[in-house]
C-alpha cells in the first residue's frame, strides 16, 4: 500500500462516518499521511482527527476512535493506533497478500458478500405511503435490512395495489404505522410501468435517483447501451461470465493469489472492499439508491480495468499467472454487482 492508497483508505473511513451519522463534520478534500517520526509508533501517521475535532465538537481521540473502527481491517492495513492527542498510527499488512484475501473473501461468501449482523436484534417496523414507488422503496430497504441482520416488518398506509406483486413487493399485515416512507411519487401506476418497461427496469428506475429526487421513467431505461446506467451494471456482470467461459474454453480458471495492482485495478479494488460499508450505510439511512450508485461505479471501473489489461490472453499470449489474478479479480466484481443487483430486487443476467 502507498501512501497515495492509505490517504484514500482514511478519506473512504471518514465518508463512511459522515455517512453513518457517527461523524458530523465536512469531508477534506484530501487526507495527509506521513511517515512516521522517530519514536513513533507505526509506519505512517496522520493528525486528520486534530482537523476534524472542532468542527465536529469532539475531542480529537473520539473522532480519531471513530476512524480507527473504519480503517481497521481494510486491506493492507495491519493495525491502527492513537497516540498523543488524538493522531492515527498505522502498521501496514506485511503478510500475504491483503488484496488476495479480499478476492478470496468475496469468492468465499458469494452473493452475501458485504452481509453481516450490524443489525441483528433490531426489530425495525415502518410502513410506506400508498405508491409504487414508496412500495418499491420500502422493499429495497426490506432487503438491505434483512442482510445486515434486522428484523423486519413492512406496512402499508392502505390496502396493497395486487400489482406491486409483480414488482416483488410483499406487504405484510399488521397494525398500521405512520407511513415513513414517502418518496416522490412515480406519476404512474404499478402496472402503467409493467406493462411499458417490465419488472427490472421499473425498480431501477425508482430506485436509482435519491428519495427526494423525481424518478425519470422514460423509455431510455430499455436502451442497451451504456448511457442506461441499468445495462451498464448488468453488461459488466454478463461481460465476467463470458470471460470465464472463455477462460474454460483456454483451459485455465482464476487463481486470487496476489491480485493485480495498477491500471485500474487499484480503484476497483478498493470499491470491492468498500462494498460491505456501502450495504450497511444503505440500510441504515434507508437508501438503495447509495447501492444503485456504488454499482455504476463498480461497473464502470471493472470494463475500464478489462480495457486497460485483458483477464484473457491476447493473440500468441499464453494463460499465466497474471491472467488468472486479473480473471479472479473480474469475477469478484462480478459477484458483487450479482449480489447487489439482488438486493435491490433486479435480476442479473448471464446473456444480455
Amino acid at each position: 500500500m502507498t501512501p497515495a492508497d492509505l490517504s484514500m483508505t482514511v478519506l473512504r473511513a471518514v465518508r463512511r462516518a459522515v455517512d453513518e451519522n457517527a461523524l458530523r463534520a465536512p469531508v477534506p478534500a484530501r487526507v495527509r499521511v506521513e511517515r512516521t517520526r522517530p519514536g513513533g509508533r507505526g509506519d505512517y501517521a496522520s493528525a486528520v482527527a486534530l482537523q476534524l475535532a472542532g468542527p465536529a465538537a469532539l475531542s480529537a481521540r473520539e473522532v480519531a476512535e471513530i476512524l480507527r473502527e473504519r480503517v481497521a481491517g481494510a486491506p493492507g492495513i495491519g493495525r491502527v493506533e492513537i497516540t498523543g492527542p488524538g493522531f492515527l498510527n498505522f502498521t501496514l499488512d506485511a503478510s500475504a497478500d491483503a488484496y488476495g484475501a479480499l478476492l478470496s473473501r468475496v469468492r468465499e461468501q458469494g452473493l452475501r458478500y458485504g452481509h453481516g449482523d450490524a443489525l441483528a436484534g433490531d426489530p425495525l417496523r415502518f410502513s410506506h405511503a400508498h405508491e409504487v414507488r414508496a412500495a418499491v422503496t420500502a422493499d429495497a430497504v426490506g432487503r438491505l435490512a434483512r442482510a445486515q441482520g434486522a428484523r423486519v416488518h413492512i406496512g402499508c398506509d392502505g390496502a396493497p395495489d395486487p400489482d406491486w406483486a409483480r414488482l416483488g413487493v410483499t406487504v405484510e399485515a399488521g397494525d398500521p404505522l405512520p407511513a415513513e416512507i414517502r418518496p416522490v411519487p412515480a406519476g404512474a401506476t404499478a402496472g402503467e410501468l409493467l406493462r411499458r418497461l417490465g419488472p427490472d427496469a421499473t425498480r431501477w428506475g425508482l430506485l436509482r435517483p435519491a428519495g427526494h429526487d423525481r424518478a425519470p421513467l422514460g423509455d431510455d431505461l430499455l436502451v442497451q447501451g451504456e448511457a442506461n446506467a441499468l445495462f451498464l451494471v448488468r453488461y459488466a456482470h454478463s461481460r465476467v461470465h463470458a470471460l470465464t467461459h472463455g477462460a474454460a474454453l483456454l483451459g485455465f480458471a482464476s487463481a486470487p493469489g496476489r491480485a493485480p495492482t495498477g491500471t485500474g485495478a487499484d480503484a476497483l479494488l478498493a470499491l470491492l472492499a468498500d462494498h460491505p460499508a456501502a450495504l450497511l450505510a444503505a440500510a441504515r439511512h434507508r437508501a438503495p439508491d447509495r447501492i444503485a450508485r456504488h454499482l455504476e461505479a463498480v461497473a464502470r471501473a471493472l470494463l475500464d480495468f478489462h480495457d486497460a489489461v485483458s483477464p484473457l490472453p491476447v493473440g500468441d499470449e499464453k494463460p499465466s499467472a497474471a491472467h488468472r489474478s486479473r480473471l479472479a479479480l473480474a469475477e469478484a466484481a462480478g459477484t458483487v454487482l450479482a449480489g447487489g443487483l439482488s438486493l435491490l430486487g433486479i435480476s442479473a443476467p448471464r446473456h444480455l
